[in-house]
C-alpha cells in the first residue's frame, strides 16, 4: 500500500479507536434514581446513538476495505483523501449528536439540579399532552446560561441528517426555582405542540388571506410573521394562566430601547406588544379584571408616550387589530383537531382565576392534595397566588422545589414499577 493510503488507513483505525471509547450514557453518568431521564427518552436516545455509532463504524470499515481493493489501490492520494474526509465528517457528526444529549444527561448528576430537571421533564410532558390528537414524543430538559429558553424539537434534523428522537428543552438557569420557570418551559413545549398539530401551516394561509382586506392588512402581515412565537405564547397562557404572562414579563423586562425595538426580521413580536398580546389572550381565555391591571402595569413600566409618532402609530394599529386576531387564533379549527377549536381543546375550565384561588385554599386545608395536582395546573395555582399577592417569593420557591422533587420521585417509582412488572419472572402455569 502506498504511503498516502497507509496514512489514511491508520487515520481510519484511529477513528475506530476513538469511536469505541464512546459509551452509552447508562455506563458513565452518575445520578440519583429520581434524577433519571424519563425511560422512554433514555431508550430512544441510547438506541439512536447506538445506531449512529454502528453506521459510522460500518462506514469506516468500508473505507478501509476499499483502500485494499483494486479501485482504492488505483485511486490517487487526493481521491482517497476526499473519500476519507466524508468518513471523518460523518464521524464528527456522530460525536456532535452525542454531545447534544450529553448536555442534557450530565446535569442529572448535579445535586438538587438533577432532581429538579427530572421534575421539569414531568411538567413538560403534562404541558404537551393532548390525548386523542397526537402521540407526544419524549421530552428532556436541561439548564443553560442566558435569559431565553429554546427547544430542539423531536423529529427535526440533527447534525449529520438524522432525525432527533426526543425533544430537548433548554431552560435558563437563572429561572430556577420559581413559577417563572414554567412560563419558559411551556412556551418551548408550545413549539413542539404547534409542529405536531401543524398550526403554523394551517394559520398562515388564513392570515395571508386577510392581508389584502382593507386598510389593516399590514397588521395581519405582522401577526403572520410572528405566528410561530405567538402560538407558543398562547400555549403557555392556556396551560398556566397569568403565570405565563408574569413569567414572560420577567424575561423581556429590558431597557426601553430593547422593549420597543421593532425588528421585522425577528420571529418574536417586540417585547412591548408581546406582553400586551399575552394579556389579551389571557383575558379571552380567562376573563378577569386582573389582565387589564397587568397590561396597564406593563404600560406604566414602558410608557409609549415617550416614543416617536411613527412607533406610537404602529402600536395603536397593532392594538386595534389585536382583539380580532386573538378571536381568530382561539377559534381556529385546524385539520388536526378534527373540528375542534384551539380554545376548546385546552383545559380552561379548571384554570379560571377563581377556581385556581379555590384550589389553593383546598391545598391549605389538605396539603396532600397538592401532590396529586397535574403539574401545569399546580404551576397555574402558584402563579395565580403570586399575582393575587397571597404567596411570597420564598414560599413560591419552596413549593416549586418540593413539587419538582415529588414529580421526579413519582416518575422514577412509576418507571421502576413498570420495569419490574415487565421483567418479573412469571410463575409456572399449572400442568394441564
Amino acid at each position: 500500500m502506498a504511503s498516502a493510503h497507509r496514512h489514511l488507513d491508520l487515520e481510519a483505525r484511529a477513528l475506530l479507536t476513538r469511536l469505541d471509547l464512546v459509551k452509552p450514557f447508562a455506563l458513565h453518568e452518575t445520578m440519583v434514581p429520581a434524577a433519571n431521564v424519563p425511560l422512554p427518552a433514555q431508550v430512544a436516545v441510547e438506541r439512536f446513538l447506538m445506531d449512529g455509532r454502528k453506521a459510522v463504524r460500518a462506514m469506516i470499515r468500508g473505507f478501509r476495505v476499499w483502500l485494499r481493493q483494486p479501485g482504492g489501490q488505483r485511486a490517487s492520494a487526493a481521491q482517497a483523501q476526499r473519500r476519507f474526509s466524508l468518513v471523518r465528517l460523518r464521524f464528527n457528526a456522530a460525536l456532535t449528536q452525542f454531545d447534544i444529549f450529553a448536555d442534557a444527561f450530565s446535569q442529572r448528576s448535579e445535586h438538587d439540579t438533577g432532581t429538579w430537571l427530572s421534575g421539569l421533564d414531568v411538567a413538560a410532558a403534562d404541558a404537551l399532552a393532548l390525548p386523542g390528537y397526537y402521540d407526544a414524543p419524549p421530552l428532556v430538559c436541561y439548564l443553560d446560561r442566558g435569559l431565553g429558553a429554546a427547544i430542539r424539537r423531536a423529529r427535526t434534523r440533527l447534525p449529520g441528517g438524522a432525525r432527533n428522537p426526543v425533544a430537548i428543552v433548554r431552560i435558563p438557569r437563572e429561572r430556577m426555582v420559581g413559577s417563572g420557570i414554567a412560563s419558559s418551559l411551556i412556551h418551548e413545549v408550545g413549539h413542539q405542540a404547534s409542529a405536531l398539530l401543524g398550526l403554523i401551516e394551517s394559520l398562515r394561509p388564513v392570515l395571508r388571506g386577510l392581508q389584502s382586506s382593507g386598510p389593516g392588512g399590514s397588521m395581519w402581515q405582522l401577526w403572520e410573521r410572528w405566528i410561530s412565537e405567538i402560538l407558543s405564547d398562547f400555549w403557555s397562557v392556556a396551560r398556566l394562566g397569568i403565570a405565563a404572562t408574569t413569567g414572560l414579563m420577567g424575561v423581556v423586562s429590558l431597557p426601553p430601547a430593547f422593549v420597543f425595538r421593532i425588528n421585522l426580521d425577528d420571529p418574536h413580536p417586540f417585547p412591548w406588544i408581546r406582553v400586551r398580546l399575552s394579556c389579551a389572550m389571557g383575558d379571552a381565555l380567562y376573563p378577569h379584571p386582573q389582565w387589564g391591571r397587568l397590561s396597564a402595569l406593563w404600560a406604566s413600566f414602558y410608557p409609549p408616550e415617550t416614543l416617536d409618532n411613527a412607533r406610537r402609530e404602529l402600536l395603536g394599529r397593532l392594538e386595534a387589530s389585536m382583539p380580532g386576531f386573538v378571536a381568530l387564533l382561539l377559534n381556529h379549527r385546524p385539520k388536526a383537531l378534527r373540528g375542534a377549536s384551539l380554545r376548546e381543546v385546552m383545559d380552561t375550565d379548571r384554570r379560571q382565576p377563581a377556581r385556581l384561588a379555590a384550589l389553593r385554599e383546598t391545598w391549605r386545608r389538605a396539603p396532600n392534595l397538592m401532590a396529586r395536582t397535574p403539574p401545569t395546573l399546580a404551576f397555574a395555582v402558584i402563579g395565580q397566588a403570586r399575582a393575587d399577592g397571597v404567596m411570597t417569593p420564598e414560599e413560591e420557591s419552596r413549593l416549586v422545589a418540593g413539587l419538582l422533587r415529588h414529580w421526579a420521585l413519582r416518575s422514577n417509582l412509576n418507571a421502576s414499577a413498570a420495569c419490574a412488572e415487565v421483567s418479573a419472572p412469571r410463575p409456572f402455569a399449572p400442568a394441564t
